[in-house]
């Protein structure tokens, strides 16, 4: 899972014109107020200040539907980032929004004002899951809208919520398939998470969600990955940042503080599962890059002790040489993104 460094900014709530099943930005983001102008260039100073050059990184608008903001507001923010980039600052400006919020005008205001890249909040390509999750806009939205950006010249970037309400298994490999053909550079994938107050919470209520189970969703995470990988699009965040308003609003739903590492460290598990059953030994030896043991062994040793339980005992030893996503196993080289799991 690629790192991808940037100075958010969240806006919650602006400029959207729905209340889907599963939102409050406020709570998802720590976030109380939507920023003034004067905040984004105090914090990109400080930022440069502190940090020195920044090419690798870029300023990003997140949380609510960006170009959906009345305009005056949307070229405000905009404007104050301008000063921070170029050589020696920032890269360019990342900004996510509504697949029904992008047409000629928005791409032109977006293009004047050095958005590089623009990342689509899809959520899911079956049409009955967005309209049972009150999104909005439907599948055919979020290609006519990755066409557009991609043809502009902008990077794109997707959102997938899994487990969402009414979602099957099946739907959530058929999305992650739509969302790869329609070309994006990046993706994230959010496991839902319930709040308290939202439409999920009552449905959490009358018992009625969620439909998939913890595993399904981390395995399904796992086989996206792999898939992801395969395709060569790059998958930026795996989970939901872990915030103290998250933590105190949050009910229920698919939820963990490093969520990538785990869905990364079932990766391993298949790996060495694999290993074992080719060795046909009780003894597991494998090599491992730096700081990459606690993936390996999983969770407070999840990996370990499933192994156990299958009757082979693993060794683990950290090597250098070893590239990292890669394994060692009694002398064998394999590759952790390659095992995807039976639909």
């Amino acid at each position: 899972m690629a790192k991808h460094k940037t100075l958010a900014f969240f806006i919650p709530h602006r400029g959207c014109p729905h209340q889907c099943s599963f939102c409050d930005q406020r709570t998802i983001s720590g976030t109380v107020h939507a920023p003034e102008p004067e905040e984004i260039t105090q914090t990109c100073r400080e930022m440069l200040e502190r940090s020195g050059t920044l090419e690798s990184a870029e300023i990003a608008f997140f949380g609510g539907s960006f170009t959906a903001v009345e305009p005056a507001y949307q070229t405000a923010l905009l404007e104050a980032a301008q000063p921070f980039l170029g050589t020696g600052k920032f890269s360019g400006i990342r900004i996510s929004t509504r697949p029904d919020a992008v047409d000629a005008a928005v791409l032109e205001r977006l293009k004047a004002y050095h958005v590089t890249a623009v990342e689509l909040g899809a959520q899911s390509m079956c049409d009955r899951v967005l309209r049972l999750n009150a999104r909005g806009h439907d599948a055919q939205a979020v290609r006519t809208a990755s066409a557009m950006l991609r043809q502009a010249g902008f990077s794109l970037g997707l959102q997938q919520m899994v487990g969402l309400y009414g979602s099957t298994l099946q739907d959530e490999y058929d999305t992650l398939e739509q969302l790869l053909a329609c070309r994006p550079e990046t993706l994230r994938i959010y496991p839902t998470v319930v709040l308290a107050g939202t439409k999920l919470a009552a449905y959490c209520q009358l018992g009625v969600y969620p439909a998939l189970s913890q595993e399904e969703v981390l395995d399904y995470c796992a086989d996206a990955l792999c898939r992801c990988h395969e395709a060569g699009v790059r998958v930026i965040r795996l989970g939901l940042h872990d915030t103290p308003s998250l933590r105190a609003g949050m009910l229920a739903g698919y939820f963990h503080p490093a969520y990538g590492e785990l869905v990364e460290s079932r990766l391993y598990l298949r790996q060495l599962q694999k290993a074992a059953a080719d060795c046909g030994k009780p003894e597991l030896f494998v090599e491992t890059a730096p700081r990459t043991m606690s993936k390996v062994l999983g969770q407070h040793g999840c990996n370990r002790k499933t192994l156990a339980e299958q009757g082979v005992t693993l060794r683990v030893q950290e090597n250098a040489a070893v590239s990292p996503g890669t394994l060692l196993a009694n002398g064998k080289c394999c590759g952790v993104y390659g095992n995807v799991s039976e639909k």
